[in-house]
């Protein structure tokens, strides 16, 4: 049994591994269009729901160091997609907001995750049940 244990096809975590890159792979060509990596349109995709947000914030909702985070929020703002300011009543904490540019950009984003879902072929009750234990998961190791 403990032989069992080490194959590769016994490993939960492998296909989840292998799933994230493939889909980031299909996301690529889209997000390629746009000039967005994958990690700058997930920043993006935090703020087109609401802004202002703080950088803590943002690496709690996306789950990213600060030591992450600032170099992507600073090619963003390079590529006058955000503003980062710091607040003026607590100058420690800095606030992100979108450029009118990055507001824009949004339009042309708003098609990515169904032309995502067409490449996978799968229906919308599959994507919400993969959403599901997903995050059934990580609420348990959280």
């Amino acid at each position: 049994m403990e032989a069992e244990n080490l194959k590769i096809s016994s490993q939960a975590c492998f296909p989840l591994y292998v799933l994230s890159r493939e889909i980031t792979g299909i996301y690529r060509p889209y997000l390629d269009a746009l000039d967005l990596t994958y990690p700058q349109y997930l920043v993006l995709m935090v703020l087109w729901e609401q802004q202002p947000q703080t950088v803590n914030a943002i690496g709690e909702i996306l789950h990213l160091d600060s030591g992450t985070l600032t170099p992507l929020l600073k090619r963003l703002e390079a590529k006058k997609l955000i503003s980062r300011q710091r607040k003026s009543c607590d100058e420690r904490v800095v606030e992100i907001t979108l450029t009118e540019t990055g507001t824009e950009l949004q339009g042309e984003a708003r098609k990515i995750p169904e032309k995502v879902i067409q490449t996978l072929d799968i229906s919308q009750d599959e994507i919400n049940q993969l959403k599901a234990i997903t995050r059934k998961i990580l609420q348990r190791i959280q």
